[in-house]
Order: C-alpha cells, then structure tokens, then sequence
C-alpha cells in the first residue's frame, strides 16, 4: 500500500495529539501542520514522527 499512518506530536509539549495518512511515494518529507493542542490550550505546530 501506498498510503501509510503517521501520528502528528506538538513540538513545544511532546505530546502526541493526532494521527493522519500520507502517501509516501508523493510525500517524502516529513509534515509539519498548525493544529490545537489540548494541553496548551493554543494552536502549536505539530510534526510527524516515527
């Protein structure tokens, strides 16, 4: 398969808040998305880890 899930972490707490899909033929860096973090309570940058 193509397609394969990818758990997103906020960068400034650590925790690890989202999961999504990527394709990894198209996508071959890592994502870095804008998104809420509970613990924070504000938007933060989260990126994808392993």
């Amino acid at each position: 398969m193509a397609r394969e899930i990818i758990t997103l972490a906020c960068t400034e707490c650590g925790d690890r808040n989202y999961t999504a899909t990527r394709n990894k033929k198209l996508e071959t860096e890592r994502r870095e998305v804008k998104k809420y973090c509970p613990r924070l309570r504000r938007h933060t940058i989260h990126r994808e880890i392993k």
